[in-house]
């Protein structure tokens, strides 16, 4: 993209999954987790109109927890139990000017990557919160690019929103990224990094 966008009232910041059991030390920790932070404790200071932060929020034998430890596709280490430490939001992430948090997977049976439906394609009712806000950018950040980031940045283009992907205020599991980039730029999605989006909006 040749220009970074001027950040307004009509954009909405994304910060997808920032907890403790993501974060090193976790049970399902990404590596660079907990690099990303300073970076989109930075973004909030940019004029957004809206900023929300998701949570995964299991219950005890969710649908996404291996059984018996027994891996298996879409199967993952016991994490982000409801009301534990682990779903916790990262103490070091600035919240001061989170207005939603929207918690997730909080079916047993029925898991969601994505901040605007399950994985089984219920809405989870943001897409229309937003666009009563009068949203009409989303720019997506958070943990991790291959799994709920990459969902929740389609979904927001698929509703409608033009998204961005901040891919330095991602944090991935792999570290080559092409094939996330490859599909976030099929579905139609720009990835800019939150230092030129950070430093052009300085500048402006």
């Amino acid at each position: 993209m040749n220009t970074v966008p001027a950040i307004d009232g009509r954009d909405a910041l994304l910060i997808v999954d920032v907890q403790n059991d993501f974060l090193p030390g976790g049970a399902l920790a990404v590596a660079q987790g907990a690099r990303i932070i300073p970076a989109i404790n930075r973004l909030q200071d940019l004029p957004f109109g809206r900023i929300i932060a998701t949570q995964d929020w299991h219950p005890r034998g969710h649908v996404s927890f291996m059984a018996d430890g027994t891996p298996a596709p879409d199967r993952w280490p016991e994490h982000c139990v409801a009301a534990t430490w682990g779903a916790a939001i990262a103490d070091t992430l600035a919240q001061e000017h989170v207005g939603l948090v929207l918690r997730k997977g909080m079916q047993p049976g029925i898991d969601s990557y994505s901040a605007f439906r399950d994985n089984d394609g219920h809405d989870s009712g943001l897409a229309p919160w937003l666009v009563a806000c009068g949203i009409r950018r989303v720019f997506v950040c958070g943990i991790a690019l291959e799994y709920c980031v990459r969902a929740s940045a389609l979904d927001a283009a698929a509703a409608g929103f033009d998204t961005f992907m901040l891919d330095d205020a991602c944090a991935a599991i792999n570290d080559d990224r092409r094939d996330v980039h490859r599909m976030l730029h099929d579905g139609g999605i720009g990835i800019i990094t939150a230092r030129d989006l950070m430093e052009g909006n300085e500048a402006s």
